[in-house]
C-alpha cells in the first residue's frame, strides 16, 4: 500500500516533470493536488525544501533574491510580448527559454494573481512607459473568492479549454460551456467527435494560446493538431490552469 509520504513524493515528481523539471512551490503543489501544508509539515518534513530533496529535486532559490521591481518589469515585458497578462504556464515557458529570467516560483511572493496584477498596475503607473500593460491590468477582472460566490454561480465556471478528437486529428479550443462545442462540431464534421479532456480556467484565452504555442509544430490547420500520445497525456494532466 502506498503511504501518504510516498504519494506526496510522487506528486512532487509529477509536477516537476510537467513543469520542465522545475521544482513546484508550496502554493502550486497545494492547488494542483489538494494536499495541504498541514498534511506534510511537521509530519514528514520540517521544510518544503526537505521534501523536494527527498523527491530528488533541487530546492527552489529564495525568491527574495529578486528585487520586486525586477520581477514586475519581467512580468510586464512578458505581457507586452504576448499581448495579454501571462498565466503560470506561459511564465514557465518563458523562464525555460531564457535562463536569466526569474522562475515562476519567484512571482509567488506577491500572493495570488489578483494581488500581483494590482501591484503591477501601480508599477506601470509609476514608471509611465508601460501604458499598454497598465491597460491590461485595468481590464483584468479577478475571480471572486468562493466564499462570496452563490451556489448557483459556483456551478458556472469561468471558462474551459477543451481537447476534442475527430478522426486522427485533435482540436484545441475554448468555450464558456463544457460539452457545447463538441455538440456544435458534431453537426459540422463528417466524422464523429469525442471530448478527450477539458481544463477549467479563469483565463481561457491565455490557456488556449499556451497550448496552441506548445503544439505549434503539430498544427495541421487552424485549431486542429496531429498529437502524439505524450502530447495528449500532458494536456490531460491539467484539470485547472
Amino acid at each position: 500500500m502506498t503511504s501518504q509520504r510516498q504519494t506526496i513524493i510522487a506528486e512532487i515528481q509529477r509536477l516537476a516533470a510537467s513543469g520542465g523539471g522545475d521544482a513546484p512551490g508550496q502554493r502550486l503543489f497545494a492547488r494542483e493536488t489538494g494536499i495541504r501544508v498541514s498534511d506534510w509539515k511537521g509530519r514528514y518534513w520540517a521544510r518544503w525544501g526537505d521534501a523536494l530533496i527527498e523527491a530528488g529535486l533541487e530546492p527552489n532559490k529564495l525568491i527574495e533574491a529578486y528585487p520586486e521591481a525586477q520581477l514586475l518589469e519581467t512580468y510586464a515585458l512578458v505581457a507586452r510580448k504576448l499581448g495579454h497578462l501571462p498565466v503560470e504556464a506561459e511564465l514557465r515557458l518563458e523562464a525555460r527559454a531564457n535562463s536569466e529570467m526569474p522562475g515562476y516560483q519567484a512571482f509567488e511572493r506577491f500572493g495570488n494573481k489578483a494581488a500581483l496584477i494590482a501591484r503591477l498596475a501601480s508599477f506601470c503607473r509609476e514608471r509611465g512607459d508601460y501604458d499598454d500593460v497598465r491597460d491590461m491590468c485595468d481590464a483584468y477582472t479577478p475571480r471572486r473568492p468562493s466564499s462570496v460566490i452563490s451556489p448557483k454561480e459556483s456551478a458556472v465556471p469561468d471558462g474551459f479549454v477543451y481537447l476534442i478528437k475527430s478522426g486522427r486529428y485533435y482540436k484545441i479550443g475554448r468555450s464558456n460551456a463544457a460539452g457545447r462545442r463538441e455538440r456544435e462540431l458534431s453537426i459540422q464534421l463528417p466524422e464523429a467527435t469525442r471530448t478527450v479532456h477539458v481544463i477549467r480556467t479563469d483565463d481561457a484565452v491565455g490557456i488556449e494560446s499556451y497550448w496552441h504555442n506548445r503544439f505549434a509544430d503539430r498544427r495541421k490547420n487552424g485549431e486542429w493538431f496531429e498529437l502524439s500520445s505524450a502530447d495528449i497525456s500532458a494536456f490531460k494532466r491539467r484539470k485547472f490552469m
